[in-house]
């Protein structure tokens, strides 16, 4: 939602701020609407769905990273075995999503890669929030699940979780973000009941005129109508990926048992050190995660 016109200062009124802000919010809307409309590039989105509805749906915007997409997999479905895992693709290029769906085959993984995106490589919040909003209008919304959530492509549970056990005592749960008095929750890790969101005017998108991030158009329809103070919080904290090195040059974060690279932060020249110690945390994991997965299939073949 825009700004409420009381909001802006008379020096922001002087400078037609208010007008601006309207057309652009138009615009933003208009783009979403036509984009949720375009069919999925690659992916049967009504089969996929049937494996939805009733369950509870994990779905993670997957964005050119074919070796997170082979750990991820791998590690949900070792450690989060009551979540039906979707990979929607958002790549920017064809051969990147050619590289993540060959990972999602060969790991018989759910993939839907999403329609061409009108905000790459110009608005990277905007992109993963219009993404997200088609998943919720195309593959969500229509097949009911249970519960539902969203993860960022760099997130890897290390432990044995169910995100959605929280779910029972509310509505919604994940790392909140708190900007004054509004607050959202990250879109990274976000959980929501459907029974209780079903029918509102959901926005995963930013609302940048009031300061919210991608997730933050959900702050007018779901966010401001429940009280905080009520809610458990997925917990969080950032750690730097080595020692001696300042946290913002090199961020890891944890949400509770699962890693998240944070991949678009830190200083680029240590983006491969950083993706090498996140390896190495998650390697015994990942060997765990495997060995049932290979014993079954030896088994299958024999």
């Amino acid at each position: 939602m825009p700004r409420a016109w009381s909001d802006y200062t008379a020096g922001e009124w002087a400078r037609l701020r208010p007008l601006m802000h309207a057309i652009k919010t138009s615009r933003y809307r208009a783009v979403d609407a036509a984009y949720r409309r375009r069919p999925a590039v690659v992916g049967d989105v009504a089969s996929i769905g049937a494996r939805l509805a009733g369950n509870n749906a994990l779905v993670t915007i997957a964005f050119a990273d074919a070796n997170a997409a082979r750990w991820q997999i791998a590690l949900v479905r070792h450690y989060v075995p009551n979540a039906v895992h979707v990979i929607a693709d958002n790549s920017p290029t064809e051969e990147a999503a050619a590289r993540l769906r060959h990972v999602c085959e060969a790991e018989r993984a759910l993939y839907v890669r999403l329609p061409k995106n009108p905000w790459t490589g110009k608005a990277p919040s905007r992109s993963h929030g219009i993404a997200l909003n088609w998943v919720w209008h195309n593959l969500i919304r229509p097949h009911a699940p249970h519960a539902f959530g969203f993860i960022d492509d760099d997130l890897f549970p290390t432990a044995p979780d169910d995100p959605f056990a929280p779910l029972a005592a509310q509505d919604i749960f994940g790392q909140v973000r708190r900007i004054g008095e509004r607050w959202f929750l990250w879109a990274g890790f976000c959980m929501y009941r459907f029974d209780r969101v079903a029918e509102l005017p959901l926005d995963f998108g930013q609302d940048w005129f009031i300061g919210l991030d991608t997730g933050g158009g959900n702050w007018d329809p779901l966010y401001s109508r429940l009280d905080i103070a009520t809610l458990r919080e997925a917990e969080t904290s950032f750690v730097p990926f080595k020692e001696g090195l300042p946290v913002a040059d090199g961020p890891l974060q944890w949400c509770g048992s699962w890693l998240h690279e944070v991949g678009l932060m830190g200083r680029p020249e240590l983006a491969e050190e950083k993706r090498a110690t996140v390896e190495r945390i998650i390697t015994p994991h990942l060997a765990a995660a495997l060995r049932p997965y290979v014993a079954t299939e030896h088994a299958a073949l024999g």
